[in-house]
């Protein structure tokens, strides 16, 4: 009976896979790279060799060369709103729903809507697209990435406030990079051709640091390749006897922590084109009559996360965690199993790893890889 469930659930993907728009995206790892002008200059290829495509919306940011481009091209009309007395502009989804042009161009992957619109964020509205049919051009700089997070947060000291999940470049057909040398980059900003000449010394002691920049082009690249590599292996015929990695990360109601974990695990398991898991165990002391109510909202935002990003949240209460992680291990089939290194005092962490001695032991006779995550 199982099997014929996993059949038809692999059957009725195919027909949503088939029905579902081509998905590309331009990857840069930065503005001023030339992701808009790429994708403007295939608009007129595509419509030379008789494809009809529109603009949905397109960003030039008053760059004159990305301007020119725009004449001679079907740039459709842009949804008003008004927000906070402010009369605004977003792309119109209805309008292309209702044209159903064969390619439609959408710029700034990561643009946050204005409150109002149809949905929140423009992937969203791009997903909706896709599943109409529409075949989608879009565009998008790596800091964006959900998962990268933690990482440049790390490096960069900064936050990124508009993501976008790991599961929607996934959905990408095509991932091309646009790619510059970070010398090329920041001489580009220099000659103004990126902001305005008053924004160009802001810019240059921020975000274009040649280190910052280095490390954003190497992520990219990797992203590009991982991405191809999976690709590859998607539509391979693989062996019966290779082991179908699955992950599982174990978190608590430390927000911060949590978060990280969350993100790593959602990166590993992507490496894999593996599915992750995230479990909670809700002890007697993190029941909802004990536990404070910021805890109980951060955890929940965190279960969002972990959605968004394409993992599967299980929750169970008890009191024995380690025979309950053990338990989920065995039932979902996982093989590798992610926890966090406490950071607590001494005497907590001597208390602690009598826990883990005993997670460890149950862990023993399963062929399972364990990951302490830092």
């Amino acid at each position: 009976m199982e099997e014929q469930r996993k059949s038809a659930e692999y059957f009725l993907n195919l027909l949503k896979q088939a029905r579902r728009g081509k998905f590309k995206i331009y990857l840069g790892m930065s503005a001023g790279v030339g992701k808009s002008y790429r994708m403007l200059q295939e608009a007129h290829n595509l419509l030379r060799n008789g494809i009809p495509v529109k603009i949905g919306f397109i960003e030039t940011h008053g760059r004159a060369d990305t301007e020119a481009l725009i004449t001679g091209l079907p740039v459709l009309p842009r949804r008003k709103l008004f927000y906070k007395g402010n009369e605004l502009e977003e792309m119109d989804v209805d309008l292309i729903l209702k044209l159903k042009p064969e390619v439609v161009i959408v710029d700034e992957l990561a643009h946050s809507n204005i409150p109002g619109s149809k949905n929140e964020k423009r992937w969203q509205d791009v997903v909706e697209l896709l599943e109409a049919g529409i075949n989608v051009i879009s565009a998008i700089n790596i800091q964006h990435m959900e998962s990268l997070q933690v990482e440049l947060s790390a490096y960069l000291k900064m936050e990124v406030k508009e993501r976008v999940p790991d599961k929607v470049f996934d959905m990408a057909d095509e991932l091309v990079l646009i790619d510059i040398s970070v010398e090329d980059l920041i001489a580009r900003l220099k000659e103004g051709k990126i902001y305005h000449v008053d924004k160009i010394q802001t810019a240059l002691s921020n975000f274009f640091q040649a280190e910052h920049l280095d490390l954003l082009r190497e992520l990219a690249v990797k992203e590009v390749a991982s991405h191809a590599i999976k690709k590859h292996e998607r539509y391979q015929v693989g062996s019966k006897k290779r082991r179908l990695e699955r992950f599982m990360v174990c978190i608590s109601t430390d927000e911060k922590r949590a978060r990280s974990l969350i993100r790593r695990t959602s990166r590993l398991a992507s490496y894999y084109h593996a599915e992750w898991f995230v479990l909670y165990v809700q002890t007697a002391k993190e029941s909802s009559d004990k536990i404070a109510l910021d805890k109980q909202r951060f955890l929940i935002n965190n279960f969002k996360l972990a959605t968004e990003l394409g993992g599967q949240v299980i929750q169970i209460k008890g009191t024995d965690v380690p025979s309950h992680i053990v338990e989920q291990v065995l039932q979902m089939q996982i093989t590798t199993l992610c926890i966090g290194r406490p950071h607590w005092s001494f005497f907590r962490i001597l208390w602690t790893m009598g826990l883990f001695r005993k997670l460890l032991k149950k862990l023993e006779p399963i062929e399972v890889d364990l990951i302490i995550l830092s």
